[in-house]
């Protein structure tokens, strides 16, 4: 059955294949820099399960003393002039876009089709991560057909991704280190503390009210720890299930996926969420660091104002 273990090796494959990328470019004096870093990060994926948690974070140490100390890219892979690239695209046209909407398409009909993870009968995915396998396939569709359309020599996949991986850099791990934060919060009762705050300075016995601050707070967390992984079970602890859910009878389904929501919209809002908003700058080499974020706050405001709207029709019962 195919399950996360066999999703993260298919991860873990692919971070320790940027890490060879790196071992082999033997004229590049840092490169045991990078490749530590990408094997590590590799390692985590591919033994983790295996490992203690002590083990675990002694890797993260790791990696993070490696991206303190500055990674460097390796040499650029060889590619095409921008006269070859100009040319294929008028050659292929729209054809280009063919390999990365196979990625959604597939995500989506292996989502639809397989609900509960089994084909005529036969469990085939775990049925909790249909949505990550159907990701997976996805990924792995996409890139046989741009294989197959651009014709790119065997090791170009590998190559070019090593290199937007070192573009991305140190920031490509925040996602799961900020989910891992908010779970340690959550652990820690800061979702208590949140409710206990909520509740002593406004006035939660409305129904609208609880639906502002959730969807509020869940923005307002994400600004402030870069993910909306990491505030959501913070704030669904202390304000989504106890007075939405608990105390109103809302839905959880409803409130969880637009908490969700308002919380990407905390996204697009803060420098904490370096990969989305930082890392782009850096590669367009814009000359305001925050350039990416001002031209989305308009829209991120917009969206945060219709999730409340949305869930406070929704989420509770007619």
């Amino acid at each position: 059955m195919i399950g996360l273990d066999q999703l993260y090796l298919l991860v873990g494959l692919m971070f320790g294949t940027f890490a060879l990328g790196h071992i082999f470019h033997r004229t590049d004096a840092a490169r045991w820099r990078s490749a530590g870093f990408w094997g590590c990060f590799a390692a985590v994926f591919l033994v983790g399960s295996q490992l203690s948690d002590l083990a675990v974070g002694m890797l993260v140490l790791v990696m993070a003393g490696l991206a303190a100390m500055g990674l460097k890219p390796g040499a650029s892979p060889a590619t095409t002039s921008p006269e070859q690239r100009e040319a294929s695209a008028t050659l292929l046209r729209n054809r280009l876009f063919i390999p990365a909407l196979a990625i959604p398409a597939v995500t989506l009909g292996v989502s639809l089709a397989m609900k509960d993870g089994t084909i005529a009968g036969h469990a085939l995915i775990d049925p909790k991560q249909v949505t990550l396998a159907g990701l997976a396939a996805g990924a792995l569709i996409g890139l046989a057909l741009a294989m197959l359309l651009l014709k790119p020599p065997v090791g170009a996949p590998a190559s070019e991704g090593r290199r937007l991986a070192d573009a991305v850099g140190w920031a490509i791990v925040l996602p799961q280190m900020l989910a891992a934060l908010g779970g340690v919060f959550a652990l820690a009762g800061v979702g208590e503390v949140v409710a206990r705050l909520a509740t002593e300075n406004m006035p939660m016995s409305l129904p609208l009210i609880a639906v502002v601050v959730y969807t509020v707070g869940m923005a307002l967390f994400t600004i402030i720890m870069g993910n909306a992984f990491a505030a959501f079970p913070v704030m669904t602890a202390g304000i989504g299930l106890p007075i939405i859910v608990g105390q109103f009878g809302g839905d959880p389904v409803i409130m969880s996926a637009v908490g969700m929501l308002s919380g990407f919209c905390g996204t697009l809002l803060t420098p904490m969420a370096a990969n989305y908003n930082i890392v782009p700058a850096a590669i367009l080499e814009l000359p305001d660091r925050n350039a990416v974020i001002k031209v989305q706050a308009p829209t991120a405001l917009l969206l945060l104002l219709f999730n409340t709207a949305l869930m406070a029709l929704m989420v509770y019962p007619k």
